[in-house]
């Protein structure tokens, strides 16, 4: 919970930055000097893009959780058997050895989400961040083509 009233307070300051940059933005456009109308339109693109990227964040994350639900429901959400630090985070040996039983199965049953998707877990739980957001890409991509169910719960 506590990630998404984050992502809500950084996406309100985000449109906050770009409705009192824009109106700058407005003014220097209007000034007619080329200088002010590239700056203008500087204080208006890269918000914008800024906001681009959010709403695909939050979409991916919301449609994660949702995949998250489905599993949950239907009693199939994956466990993992690691060992933790004191942080909490999962020791390197016990994550390899977890992330080694999820490839197995995507290897077996490659056009299954829940496959993807416990990949991405234990990719997760092994501090690889990139190759987990590939995996719930994966798994989303799956899930929109073989269950559409498992996304509007």
């Amino acid at each position: 919970m506590n990630a998404k009233i984050g992502a809500l307070v950084m996406t309100a300051l985000t449109v906050l930055y770009v409705v009192l940059l824009g109106d700058k933005g407005f003014i220097l456009i209007a000034s007619g000097h080329l200088t002010g109308v590239v700056m203008g339109s500087v204080l208006l693109v890269l918000p914008a893009v800024g906001l681009v990227g959010i709403f695909f964040e939050l979409r991916f994350g919301l449609r994660i959780e949702r995949l998250a639900k489905s599993l949950i429901s239907r009693g199939e959400y994956p466990e993992f058997n690691l060992d933790v630090r004191p942080s909490g985070r999962a020791t390197r040996v016990s994550a390899d050895a977890e992330f080694e039983r999820f490839s197995r199965a995507t290897q077996d049953s490659p056009e299954t989400w829940s496959a993807w998707f416990a990949l991405g877990m234990a990719y997760d739980a092994a501090g690889d961040r990139r190759r987990a957001r590939a995996a719930m890409r994966r798994a989303i991509k799956l899930a929109v083509a073989n269950d559409a169910s498992a996304l509007q719960r």
